[in-house]
C-alpha cells in the first residue's frame, strides 16, 4: 500500500531543512483545511518561499501541490486516520478544546440543516408504525446500529440488528415487507459488499433509511430517507458525536409519539431490571408528567 502524505513526511522529516520542517508540520496541523490554501498562502504562512514547498513536495512525492490536495481529499474519504501534530494543536492555551468544541458544533449544525423537517417527520412516524424495524451496520457503524437498536426498543417491540455475530444477510431480508423499515448505517471504510447490499434492499418492498457520512451520497437516490451526518475532527480518529446525537433525536421523536406505550414499555423494562438485579438502583426518577 502507498505510504499516505502523514507517513511520508515521519519517514523523512529529519531529512527535511528547517524550512522544509516548519511547512510539513503546518500541512499536518491544518490537513482538514488544505483545500482553502493555495501554495502561495503555505509559503506565506510558514515564511518560506514558493520554492521551498515545491521541493517539499517534490521530495514527498507528490508532482504539485494539486496532487497533495487530492490526495488528502481521497484519505479523508476513505476515513484513513492521520496524525495531527500533537505539538502545534498545543501552541495555545486551550486552543484544541476550542477548536474540538467548534468543529462538533459545525458537524451537528451541517447534519441538521440538511435535514427537511417533512423528511424526518416521515421516519419518525415510519419507525413508529412498523411491524419490525431491521438496523444494519458493519465496522465502524456497528456500534451505532447497536446504540439504534437499545435506544428504539425502549419506546417500541421488534426492533434487531442483524447479522447476528457469524451469521449472514440474506436470511434476514428475505422477509421484508412494505411494512417494514430498514435503518442501515453507512459510514465510510464501508466493507466492498455494501453497494450490493443497498441495490438488495432496494429491491425489497420496505422502506430504508440510511444515516451516513458525505461519502455516501451516492446512494442517495436509492433509499427513502438519506440522512448525511459529518464525522469530520481535528485529528486521526472521526467523531461520531454528531451521529449519536441524530439517534437520540430520531429514537425521541419516536417515543413522543407514542407517549402512553412509551411510558408503559419503560416502566415495565425498569421492573425486569429491578427482578433481576441487572442494574445499579437509579438515583431519581423519571417525572413523566412534565413531558
Amino acid at each position: 500500500m502507498t505510504p499516505h502524505i502523514g507517513q511520508r513526511i515521519t519517514a523523512q522529516f529529519d531529512e527535511l531543512s528547517a524550512q522544509e520542517q516548519r511547512v510539513a508540520s503546518f500541512i499536518l496541523d491544518h490537513f482538514d483545511d488544505l483545500a482553502v490554501y493555495s501554495a502561495a498562502d503555505l509559503a506565506r504562512l510558514t515564511g518560506v518561499s514558493k520554492s521551498t514547498v515545491s521541493r517539499l513536495f517534490k521530495r514527498l512525492g507528490f508532482e504539485s501541490y494539486r496532487t497533495v490536495k487530492d490526495h488528502a481529499r481521497q484519505l479523508r474519504n476513505l476515513g484513513v486516520p492521520l496524525v495531527i501534530d500533537a505539538n502545534a494543536m498545543q501552541e495555545e492555551a486551550g486552543a484544541p478544546f476550542q477548536r474540538h468544541l467548534q468543529r462538533e458544533q459545525d458537524n451537528l449544525q451541517r447534519c441538521l440543516n440538511s435535514i427537511a423537517h417533512q423528511d424526518f417527520s416521515a421516519l419518525v412516524e415510519r419507525l413508529d408504525k412498523a411491524r419490525h424495524v431491521v438496523v444494519i451496520g458493519f465496522r465502524n457503524s456497528y456500534p451505532l446500529a447497536l446504540h439504534f437498536r437499545q435506544q428504539l426498543i425502549q419506546a417500541r417491540t421488534q426492533v434487531r440488528v442483524v447479522p447476528q455475530p457469524n451469521q449472514s444477510l440474506a436470511e434476514e431480508i428475505v422477509d421484508l415487507s412494505e411494512q417494514d423499515v430498514v435503518v442501515l448505517f453507512g459510514f465510510r471504510r464501508r466493507p466492498a459488499a455494501f453497494a450490493a447490499l443497498v441495490e438488495a434492499l432496494e429491491r425489497s418492498p420496505a422502506q430504508v433509511a440510511l444515516i451516513a457520512d458525505p461519502t455516501a451520497v451516492n446512494f442517495a437516490s436509492q433509499v427513502a430517507w438519506f440522512f448525511e451526518t459529518p464525522l469530520e475532527s481535528l485529528s486521526a480518529f472521526d467523531s461520531y458525536a454528531t451521529a449519536n446525537s441524530l439517534i437520540c433525536l430520531i429514537a425521541n421523536g419516536v417515543l413522543h409519539r407514542r407517549l402512553a406505550e412509551g411510558r408503559e414499555r419503560i416502566s415495565a423494562i425498569s421492573d425486569i431490571y429491578s427482578d433481576l438485579s441487572e442494574l445499579e438502583a437509579p438515583t431519581m426518577s423519571v417525572d413523566w408528567s412534565a413531558q
